[in-house]
C-alpha cells in the first residue's frame, strides 16, 4: 500500500482530508472526521473501504456509502472492557464528589472531620437503570454487580431476556427507567431515535437524588436541558464522558457547576485497548482492499 498519513494527533482539516482522500482506495479515519457526502464526492469512484478507528459510526453519512458499495469496518468489542471500567469510575467519581473532595484538600476547605461533609451517594441496596444493554451496557452491569446493586433496570429497542437473565435486570420503558433509578447510566448507540433522549422531561420524571452517567454520544443529552436540572437540583449530579460539542468550550455553563464531572472523551483509553484498536482498524483496510472478509465488518 501507498499511505497518505495525517501525522499529527489534532483532527485533519477537511480541505486536507478532501485533498488526501481524492482517488484514494481506502480511508482510515476517526471519529472526529466527519465523512459525508461531500467528501465522498471529493473521493470519487476509487473509494472501496472505510475502516474507522471506533465502535460508533454516527460519523458515517451510512446511506450514501451503502449507496456506493463501500465497505465499512469498526472496532467493536475491543473495547468493550476499557469503556466499562471508565463508566464505572465516572460513576464513583461523581456519586462520592471526589473532584470536589480533591478540590477541598488543595484549597484548605478541609477543616476537620464533619458528620455530613462532602456526602455522596452509594451504590449499596440502589437500583441502577441502564438505557441501552449491548455490549458496553452488560459490561457495566457486570462490573456494578458486586457494589450491592440491589435492582438492575434497562430500556431499548426491544427486551434482551437472554442478556438481561445474568443481572435479573428488568425491561422497563425510558419514564419508568427515569422514576426508579438511582443511577441512569447511557450506553446507547446514537441513532434518530436516540438523539435527545435524555431532556427535560426524562430528567424531571428523576429522583432528586440521583446521579446520571454518559458515555455513549454527547447528542443522547439535551444538554441545555442537563444544565437546568443540575443547577436547580432536580438532580443530583451528572457525570459525562462525552459532550456536544467536542470538546466542550472552557466558558460552557456546565463547567461551572460543582456537581457536574465532565470527561475529554476517554472511554476507550487504554494502551492496550487503543493499540487493539489500531491493529483491527488497519487489518480491516487491508481485508477490504484484497476484497476479503474483515475481521470486524459493519453490516450495511
Amino acid at each position: 500500500c501507498q499511505v497518505e498519513q495525517w501525522d499529527s494527533d489534532e483532527p485533519i482539516p477537511d480541505k486536507e482530508l478532501e485533498r488526501g482522500l481524492a482517488g484514494a482506495h481506502g480511508l482510515l479515519c476517526l471519529l472526529s472526521d466527519r465523512v459525508d457526502k461531500r467528501l465522498l464526492d471529493a473521493a470519487g469512484a476509487n473509494l472501496k473501504v472505510i475502516s474507522t478507528l471506533s465502535v460508533g459510526v454516527d460519523h458515517l453519512a451510512l446511506d450514501e456509502i451503502k449507496k456506493r458499495g463501500i465497505r465499512v469496518g469498526y472496532t467493536p468489542d475491543v473495547l468493550t472492557d476499557a469503556t466499562a471500567e471508565l463508566a464505572v469510575s465516572l460513576l464513583l467519581t461523581t456519586c462520592r464528589r471526589l473532584p470536589e473532595a480533591i478540590e477541598e484538600v488543595k484549597k484548605g476547605g478541609w477543616t476537620s472531620w464533619k458528620p455530613l461533609w462532602m456526602c455522596g451517594y452509594g451504590l449499596t441496596q440502589s437500583t441502577v437503570g441502564i438505557i441501552g444493554l449491548g455490549r458496553i451496557g452488560q459490561a457495566i452491569a457486570r462490573r456494578l454487580k458486586p457494589f450491592g446493586v440491589q435492582r438492575f433496570l434497562y430500556t431499548g429497542r426491544q427486551p434482551r431476556p437472554e442478556e438481561a437473565a445474568e443481572f435479573q435486570a428488568e425491561f422497563v420503558s425510558v419514564p419508568q427507567l427515569a422514576a426508579q433509578s438511582d443511577f441512569v447510566v447511557v450506553a446507547c448507540s446514537l441513532t434518530p431515535a436516540t438523539r435527545g433522549l435524555c431532556n427535560k422531561e426524562f430528567f424531571q420524571k428523576m429522583k432528586k437524588t440521583a446521579v446520571f452517567v454518559n458515555i455513549s454520544r454527547g447528542d443522547v443529552v439535551n444538554q441545555d436541558d442537563l444544565y437546568q436540572s443540575l443547577a436547580s437540583g432536580q438532580i443530583a449530579a451528572a457525570g459525562l464522558d462525552v459532550t456536544t460539542p467536542e470538546p466542550l468550550p472552557t466558558n460552557h455553563p456546565l463547567l461551572t457547576l460543582t456537581n457536574c464531572v465532565i470527561l475529554p472523551h476517554i472511554g476507550s483509553a487504554t494502551y492496550r485497548t487503543r493499540n487493539t484498536m489500531s491493529l483491527l482498524a488497519a487489518n480491516n483496510l487491508l481485508a477490504g482492499l484484497r476484497g476479503e472478509p474483515m475481521p470486524s465488518e459493519l453490516k450495511l
